[in-house]
Parts: structure tokens; C-alpha cells; sequence
């Protein structure tokens, strides 16, 4: 048998909990000393204690944890609700880390606040371009929703293009669209420039037209685009042009470092 400071210690909880548990009659003692009162538990009594701080993350309260002891639930069925609470759990830290990651972006929007220069931005004619692309819907045009979509657009793309046995594709050129849902959904086309003749399967082929664009070349994440994003904007309105359209995105260096990355913000504008 184990003394109730031993038994907390092999449990990984506290004598205070333990103490807890045996008040409320959700573990007992397999003895107490009639002289001492101490207590004494026995090394099968692992197995409940693990069953009840599982339950416990599970979100269940004591005396839910209690009654579905009572029932005997089997290892089995423990492991299949443990595995559902890991996924939500998952889940909701990764929400979080969205959050989070969103919240940052406004962030650094807000410290650049006119500190970022507009020198750098150009009123240049973009020509035709060829693309193969894959399409998908984001849930919005904000960095959060559209990373998420457009990476795995991205993977498939290249995939196929290189299955297809087409050479000589790239840069990357994303596009978007309203998806006409009156949501705020829009349309994510994750595009190659390829050469003439180029196919793949189940890839499509198009030619975005030529455009006049205020641009602007963004060092850095695409997370972190939007301060990149509203200084062009700012340049667009105190500069005699309005914005007709989603900006297109030339990532014209595209390292494994994201921190690396080098896009050109093409914003197609015409005079206001």
C-alpha cells in the first residue's frame, strides 16, 4: 500500500486533491488507520484516479466523472472520448492561433501608421499572362482565410503541372473575385505562369488581361500583408486614381523562409 503522499506522487496530482476525492466519494482509500486517521491506497487505484483527471479534461464535473465511473466505462470508450476532446482541443488552439496571428497583422498595420514610405510605389502596364490555376473559396479576403486556401491550391498545382510533365512554370500569380454569395466570400485563383501549349489534367488554363496597376513589392509573409496592402491604398486615394478591382499577387521570390518572401501588389487602378 502507498501513504496518501506517495500515492499523489505515483498519481501526479496533490494530497489536497486526493483528500477531495475522498470526501466528495469519488476515490476512497482502500484503508484508513483507525488510530491515525492516515490514509492508504493501493496501487490498482491508479487506474480510477487516471480515469477520473481524464474525465476531468474532458470537461466533465465530478459528479458527472463519478456517475459514468459508476457505469464502468470501458478503456475503449475512455480512449474514443479522449481522442474527441484532443481534437476539439486542436482545433480550438489553432482558432486561436489564427486569432492571435490576425491580431498581430492589425497590430503592426496600426504601428506603420504613416511610417511606411509611398515612394516606392509604381503606376506601371501589366502585359497578358498566361496561367494554369486551381480555384478555391475563402471565407473572406483577409490573410487569415486566404493562406489556408490558397497553400493547398498551391501544392496540388505544382503537383500536377509536374506530373504533366510541363517545365519551365513560374512565378506564382494569385487572383481574386467576388464569390457572389453577399457574404464577403471570395474566389482564391492560385495561378503558374506556363508557356504556350502548356496542360495538365485537371487543371485550367487561362489569360488574365492586360491591366494598368499601382504597385508595390512586399518583403516579407503574405500574414503580414496588410500594412503592404493599405499604404498602396493610401497612395491610390491621395493620388488622383481609384481602385477597380482585387489586387493581383506576383510572388516573384518564394524561399522556405516565408519571413524571405518577395511579391509584387498589383492594384488595378484607372484615374478618378
Amino acid at each position: 500500500m502507498f501513504t496518501i503522499g506517495d500515492f499523489a506522487r505515483h498519481g501526479r496530482v496533490s494530497v489536497r486533491m486526493l483528500r477531495h476525492y475522498d470526501a466528495i466519494g469519488l476515490l476512497r482509500p482502500a484503508h484508513v488507520d483507525p488510530h491515525s486517521g492516515y490514509r492508504f491506497y493501493e496501487a490498482d487505484q491508479l487506474a480510477r484516479l487516471n480515469r477520473v483527471i481524464a474525465l476531468k479534461e474532458l470537461g466533465f464535473t465530478l459528479e458527472q466523472v463519478g456517475s459514468i465511473l459508476d457505469e464502468q466505462v470501458g478503456a475503449e470508450e475512455l480512449r474514443g472520448m479522449l481522442r474527441l476532446r484532443q481534437a476539439e482541443l486542436e482545433t480550438a488552439l489553432a482558432e486561436a492561433a489564427g486569432r492571435l496571428a490576425r491580431v498581430g497583422a492589425r497590430l503592426r498595420a496600426i504601428e506603420s501608421e504613416g511610417h511606411m514610405s509611398t515612394q516606392d510605389v509604381v503606376i506601371k502596364k501589366v502585359p497578358p499572362v498566361r496561367l494554369a490555376e486551381l480555384s478555391g473559396v475563402a471565407a473572406s479576403f483577409g490573410p487569415g482565410d486566404i493562406g489556408p486556401v490558397i497553400q493547398p491550391l498551391y501544392d496540388e498545382l505544382c503537383a500536377r503541372l509536374e506530373a504533366a510533365g510541363v517545365t519551365g512554370f513560374g512565378p506564382g500569380i494569385a487572383y481574386y473575385e467576388d464569390a457572389g454569395r453577399g457574404d464577403g466570400s471570395v474566389v482564391v485563383h492560385a495561378g503558374m505562369t506556363v508557356p504556350a501549349g502548356a496542360a495538365a489534367e485537371g487543371v485550367d488554363l487561362v489569360v488574365l488581361p492586360a491591366l494598368e496597376a499601382a504597385t508595390v513589392v512586399h518583403r516579407g509573409s503574405m500574414d503580414d500583408i496588410l500594412p503592404t496592402a493599405q499604404t498602396l491604398a493610401t497612395w491610390i486615394d491621395t493620388n488622383g486614381y481609384r481602385s477597380v478591382g482585387y489586387a493581383r499577387e506576383l510572388y516573384l521570390e518564394c524561399p522556405e523562409d516565408r519571413a524571405k518572401w518577395v511579391t509584387e501588389i498589383q492594384e488595378p487602378v484607372v484615374p478618378a
